[in-house]
C-alpha cells in the first residue's frame, strides 16, 4: 500500500480503452483511490490518453507499469482473451488486481487466476459496478432475508443495438459476443440470487457474420430449485431489467451499473400472492458504480474480505463456468451439465 503522505490506493490501468476513460472519471472524486498511471503498447497513445484524462503517469508497455513500485494495484480492462494472462502477470508482480468482467473466458482460466493471486499474496476481484451499488445490496438483502419467500424463477435481460462492425465485441479472436459482454450481467445476477452455480444450462443463439453470438437466450437449472432464464443481444432496443419471483412475492429491477443522474434508483417489490398486488417502490442511494466498486476494492485490500461488496472468488469461478457452458450449449444445440 501507499506509504507516502497521500494514502490513497494507487491504481495503474492496462490499456487505453474507452471503459478506462469512464473508470478514471468515476473515481476522480474518491478520497481513497486514484488512478496514477496508464499503460499502452504505444507510448504516444499512452501520453495522449493520460493528458486527456488527467492521469500523471504514462508507460509504453504493460511490463513497465507492472514493474513500477509506486503502483499498488492494477485495473485490467483489456480484451476478454487477455484478462487471464495480464491479471496473472500483475499478481506475479505483486499488484492487486481489479479485472473487468468477464474475469476469464473459461472456468479453468478463472481458477488459475485466483491460484496466482493466492500464491503471490495479493487480491484479485472481478469488476461488476452494479454489485457495488446500494441498489444491488438492497436486492441481495431482500432475497436472502426472505422478503419474497423462496425464489422459484427469475428472468434477467440486457441488450442494445451495436452497429459498429469494427467493435471488438464482434471479434471472435478477442472473446467477443453478446454473452461475454452483456450476458455476464444477467448471469452474475442469477448467481447472486441463487447463491450457487447452475447444474445444467441450455441455450439458443443467433450468430453474427463474424462468428460471435449476436443474440442469445439461456435457461439454467439450480440444485436449490431455482429455474432461471437470461437473454442478451446486440440487436435490440436498449433494455436492462430483471424479474425475481418467489413463493411470497416478486422483485423487479434494472440492476444498473450507475444510478440515474436525475433520480434515485428504485427497486419494485410486491409482497404476497395476489395477482393484482401492488408493487412498492424502494428508493436507494445513488452513486457512481466505478467509484463505489473501486472504493470497495480499496477497503478489501486494507480491511479484509468482509468489506468487498462484489463477487467472491467462488462466485467469479461459477460465473466463468456458467458462461463457458452456455456458449458450449449454444454452439452444440445440446444441454450442458456443469460438474459440481
Amino acid at each position: 500500500m501507499n506509504t507516502s503522505q497521500d494514502t490513497r490506493l494507487r491504481i495503474g490501468i492496462l490499456g487505453a480503452a474507452n471503459i478506462a476513460r469512464a473508470f478514471i472519471s468515476g473515481v476522480a472524486a474518491s478520497a481513497t483511490v486514484r488512478v496514477s498511471a496508464i499503460a499502452s503498447r504505444d507510448i504516444d497513445k499512452a501520453r495522449r490518453f493520460a493528458n486527456a484524462t488527467g492521469v500523471q503517469g504514462a508507460y509504453g508497455s504493460y511490463e513497465q507499469l507492472l514493474a513500477d513500485p509506486a503502483i499498488d494495484a492494477i485495473y485490467n480492462p483489456l480484451p476478454n482473451v487477455l484478462h487471464a494472462e495480464w491479471s496473472i502477470r500483475a499478481c506475479e508482480a505483486g499488484k492487486h488486481v481489479l479485472c473487468e468482467k468477464p474475469l476469464a473466458v473459461t472456468g479453468g482460466e478463472a481458477r488459475a487466476m485466483f491460484a496466482a493471486a493466492r500464491r503471490h499474496g495479493v487480491v484479485l476481484v472481478e469488476g461488476f459496478p452494479y454489485r457495488a451499488q446500494p441498489h444491488a445490496l438492497k436486492l441481495k438483502e431482500l432475497v436472502t432475508g426472505g422478503a419474497i419467500g423462496r425464489v422459484q424463477t427469475m428472468h434477467a435481460a440486457f441488450g442494445f443495438t451495436l452497429t459498429d462492425e469494427a467493435n471488438i465485441r464482434l471479434n471472435p479472436t478477442l472473446g467477443g459476443g453478446a454473452l461475454m459482454d452483456l450476458g455476464t450481467y444477467p448471469v452474475s445476477l442469477t448467481r447472486l440470487v441463487a447463491g450457487e452455480r447452475p447444474t445444467r444450462v441450455q441455450a439458443l443463439a443467433r450468430w453474427h457474420r463474424s462468428g460471435v453470438d449476436q443474440t442469445l437466450v439461456a435457461s439454467m437449472e439450480h440444485a436449490g430449485g431455482l429455474l432461471a432464464q437470461i437473454s442478451c443481444s446486440f440487436a435490440t432496443t436498449a433494455h436492462r431489467q430483471a424479474l425475481v419471483v418467489g413463493t411470497a412475492g416478486a422483485i423487479q429491477t434494472t440492476y444498473p451499473n450507475h444510478a440515474p443522474v436525475d433520480r434515485a434508483p428504485v427497486l419494485q417489490l410486491k409482497r404476497g400472492l395476489a395477482f393484482d398486488g401492488p408493487y412498492e417502490d424502494i428508493a436507494v442511494q445513488a452513486c457512481d458504480g466505478f467509484r463505489a466498486e473501486a472504493e470497495s476494492f480499496e477497503r478489501l485490500i486494507r480491511l479484509g474480505p468482509g468489506h468487498w461488496t462484489g463477487a467472491s472468488s467462488d462466485e467469479s469461478v461459477d460465473i466463468a463456468l456458467t458462461l463457458e457452458a452456455i456458449l458450449e450449449s449454444a454452439r452444440s444445440g445440446q444441454p450442458i451439465t456443469i460438474a459440481a
